[in-house]
């Protein structure tokens, strides 16, 4: 066992650029692990220089400074997220009043309805099960309601931590993309000498995270603009929050969407009970989500797709489970980035026997 192993090993990792690109990874990935939580400002900071190094290029291009170029894309910017904030979350916050305080009705409207299966499907549900069914109902309502709570009080809390957010990211994302050069510089004088292998994953990851960063935030603002303009079309109840839910809903490819199916099929049943509205609503959200994995995602991910989706599903439990957020937002290219040095390291050969040698 351990001379089978021992080959593996040197057939891997004969190569001094392999060991320095496994070294590379290992050390990033104890950071994010185990330093995470804290260097939290830097990652958003990270992410929102790859959203905007495309127009500041392009700005740079037509021959402007790139430090005017930065300060004019994030005035830009940041008029664009005040505009959203101060238009959006206001009626968000209406809207998600208004459904905590239609809970109660719409907590009864289900115990009369599963109240009349009995009647309805005497050979198929019978009253104990509706009595055991309430009760747990009941209990997961109330737990809910307790986590709202306590959930509202630590927010008092993190709006330290959001006054902080507000100050260091875009101080931070100013200087990533004002010095980008400089500090890419400096990180590769603390690189090994031996990342040939290293360097080919960096590039073409590099690409692929900057792609997919834009992607995925162009994906959130058509899905949910379009799953708003049809919730309002149709006149369903808090179109702009399940628009919104929706919109965020693809972060986690697949999972996601199965989850925000429930609320937006909630709310069309208890506006209007199992009839015509209702299914046409489930129809036209299952062409959203048909038209967002079959068109959309494909032009916007042509090369991150390149994953079979059994793939993309254990990547988003592995990364989310070890780093939450972030390892769901970045599963699609962090499971690209495993694929990536899988390929860039050394081909695993057959030693070949000392007789064939010899022969």
């Amino acid at each position: 066992m351990l001379d089978m192993l021992n080959r593996w090993y040197q057939r891997r990792f004969s190569d001094p650029h392999a060991v320095s690109l496994v070294a590379i990874l290992l050390g990033g990935f104890l950071t994010i692990y185990f330093f995470g939580n804290l260097i939290a400002p830097l990652l958003v900071a990270i992410v929102l220089a790859y959203l905007l190094e495309w127009p500041v290029m392009k700005l740079v291009r037509l021959g402007l400074p790139r430090t005017l170029a930065v300060m004019a894309v994030l005035l830009v910017f940041a008029s664009l997220m005040v505009m959203a904030v101060f238009g959006l979350v206001p009626t968000i916050w209406h809207q998600v009043s208004n459904l905590i305080a239609d809970v109660p009705n719409m907590f009864n409207g289900l115990q009369s309805f599963v109240s009349s299966l009995p009647e309805r499907y005497p050979d198929f549900v019978q009253p104990h099960q509706v009595s055991t069914f309430m009760v747990t109902l009941r209990e997961k309502v109330l737990g809910m309601g307790e986590s709202v709570v306590k959930g509202s009080l630590a927010s008092l809390i993190s709006l330290a931590t959001l006054a902080v957010y507000l100050i260091l990211v875009p101080l931070l994302v100013f200087f990533l993309l004002k010095d980008k050069e400089e500090m890419i510089s400096t990180f590769k004088r603390v690189l090994p000498q031996n990342r040939r292998l290293a360097s080919k994953v960096g590039e073409e990851m590099n690409e692929q995270i900057s792609n997919y960063i834009r992607g995925k935030v162009t994906e959130i603002f058509i899905v949910g603009i379009v799953s708003y303009v049809t919730f309002a079309v149709m006149d369903l109840r808090y179109a702009v929050l399940l628009g919104v839910l929706v919109g965020f809903s693809v972060l986690i490819p697949y999972i996601g969407a199965a989850v925000v199916t429930l609320p937006v099929a909630m709310v069309g049943l208890f506006q209007w009970g199992i009839g015509p509205d209702f299914w046409w609503l489930l129809v036209a959200y299952g062409i959203i989500q048909a038209l967002d994995g079959n068109v959309l995602v494909p032009i916007l991910f042509s090369e991150a797709v390149n994953l079979h989706p059994v793939a993309i599903i254990v990547a988003v439990l592995v990364f989310g489970g070890l780093w939450g957020f972030w390892g769901v937002f970045f599963a699609i290219p962090l499971a690209t980035l495993v694929k990536a040095v899988w390929n860039a390291l050394p081909p695993t050969q057959e030693l070949v026997p000392a007789e064939s040698v010899e022969e």
